[in-house]
């Protein structure tokens, strides 16, 4: 499939004369083609398109919805290596990692297929009418979840598949019923395209409105805060930085109709090494915890950032572990120069920090790699300096030495919202963790015990989410399939007659839904 450079607005394909260029961060080189710049005029015809799409695709029936879900997955599957390497040229993410990502949004597509399929998500409910009931007699009610609208969603940079154009937030968002806008991210504009053209094939096989997807490029901020304040976009999911996130809330809550936007932006992810899991295996733990750091170059929201534990010998042993594992790993390729920067200059602000100690730190090497450094500071001057708990993005960690388990807790209260919070422990532990498990649920989305946060499965009791900065909504989920419910919500019918009910409604039942009825589940 060759590259165009097209903006892909339903059918049409706009190409525009001022254009950008991907950059392959491993040979610091721009790769043709240029690709067009959207324009506002461009946001308002996708939104409109999408909005004209909107009544017929949310009343599709939820099997031919599952199909095109299905669909747009054989069709990536089917671009074979084509997307591998562009993706890997565009990224420099290693052929394996990209395999491996490519699989996790197939199998997300195929995931809100078979929730379409289960029917839960339209959470109906019916409350028989009573009119006999004394004082006051009651109404037929009943509910079900409706789609929310055409929902924008903004490509991430560290996953060029998984949270890209046919991500998590787009499949959640299609199966809901909702046409997307995607607004690609301008470090992997190739990949986007080949994916998208893959989408808008499966959109026009199976016969849905051209509006039900779109998707838009560019650089220039302007088009993205359009597409947000476009009246006809009725939610947004981000995944990026703390800055651009909160950029697009204030936009969606200046709207005359705020909207939600569900974004994911900043996290460090602590974890905790209790004393009797110290003690027992230090020297494995910190092993471990540097294969976790490194991964990726570190550029995995979900990344261990910050390492708690109460100071002494066993401490010395996992952090002499640590370094000398860290000293093994070569710097990797970034996903662009400019995340490169940013993390250099994070990690020689944590280095210059007067009250932080280097522990391990890799040698800067050319290009655009980041190399792997751990610190060290006290648990005094970590609650006194907000800025030592900032979210460094890539292969940096910081340790904090807390003088007993009392100080360690205090800590975890200091911290700000999590997507996870990891706890290693023992047997003999069980007693701590327990009181420091209250503490953990009020900081994070995702609780650990003896594993690593990164690796996120995408299954049905996942969490990827967690009390802000880590997202702007904790009552969520980016990753699993409550992710469908962000882009639903509920609609009440009060004495509707049957043959003017939705299908999902309806008193015979015909989409064979388990149904509550009268506060009873009744299975189909």
């Amino acid at each position: 499939m060759s590259l165009h450079g097209n903006l892909l607005i339903g059918r049409s394909r706009i190409a525009t004369e001022a254009g950008f260029k991907a950059v392959d961060p491993a040979a610091d080189a721009q790769i043709e083609p240029a690709f067009a710049q959207a324009t506002p005029a461009h946001v308002d015809q996708a939104c409109a398109l999408a909005w004209a799409a909107f009544d017929g695709f949310r009343e599709a029936a939820p099997e031919d919805r599952a199909r095109l879900l299905e669909k747009i997955a054989e069709n990536i599957v089917a671009i074979g290596d084509e997307l591998l390497d562009r993706a890997g040229a565009e990224t420099g993410l290693p052929r394996a990692r990209l395999e491996g990502e490519r699989g996790r949004t197939v199998g997300q597509l195929r995931l809100f297929a078979s929730v379409l399929r289960n029917g839960d998500w339209l959470g109906a409910r019916i409350d028989p009418a009573l009119p006999e009931r004394k004082p006051m007699a009651r109404a037929d009610l009943r509910l079900r979840n409706i789609p929310v609208g055409p929902v924008a969603v903004f490509g991430a940079s560290n996953f060029p598949l998984a949270f890209s154009v046919a991500g998590g937030d787009t499949a959640s968002a299609l199966a809901a019923g909702c046409p997307v806008v995607v607004k690609v991210h301008s470090a992997h504009p190739g990949t986007s395209e080949l994916v998208g053209e893959a989408i808008a094939a499966a959109v026009a096989e199976l016969g849905f409105h051209e509006g039900v997807f779109s998707m838009l490029s560019g650089t220039q901020r302007e088009f993205g805060q359009a597409l947000v304040a476009d009246w006809r976009i009725k939610a947004v999911g981000f995944t990026g930085s703390r800055g651009g996130g909160q950029a697009l809330i204030r936009i969606a809550q200046s709207r005359p109709e705020p909207i939600p936007v569900y974004a994911e932006m900043s996290s460090i992810n602590p974890v905790i090494l209790l004393p009797a899991a110290l003690s027992a295996r230090a020297e494995a733990l910190g092993t471990a915890f540097v294969g976790s750091l490194t991964m990726g170059a570190g550029q995995f929201c979900t990344n261990p950032g910050l390492i708690l534990a109460v100071d002494g010998p066993d401490l010395e042993r996992f952090i002499a572990a640590a370094s000398s594992a860290l000293a093994n790993v070569a710097p990797i390729t970034m996903l662009t120069p400019g995340i490169c920067q940013a993390y250099r200059t994070g990690v020689a602000a944590l280095a210059g920090h007067e009250k932080v100690t280097t522990v391990a730190r890799v040698a800067e090497v050319g290009g655009n790699k980041g190399a792997g450094a751990l610190f060290a500071v006290t648990a005094a001057d970590f609650l006194s300096d907000h800025a030592l708990g900032a979210e460094v993005f890539g292969s940096s960690s910081v340790i904090i030495r807390c003088p007993d388990l009392g100080v360690l807790k205090e800590v975890l209260e200091h911290l700000e919202g999590q997507l996870t919070a990891t706890v290693h422990l023992d047997e003999g532990d069980h007693g701590v963790a327990a009181t420091l498990l209250p503490t953990l649920e009020r900081r994070a989305g995702r609780i650990l015990a003896n594993g690593w946060p990164t690796g996120v499965e995408v299954c049905h009791a996942m969490v990827h989410g967690g009390p802000f900065p880590a997202t702007s909504d904790p009552r969520s989920t980016s990753v699993g399939s409550l992710a469908i419910d962000r882009f639903l919500r509920p609609v009440c019918y009060q004495d509707i007659p049957d043959a003017l009910l939705p299908a999902a409604l309806k008193r015979d039942n015909p989409l064979g839904l388990n149904r509550r009825v009268d506060g009873v589940v009744q299975k189909a």
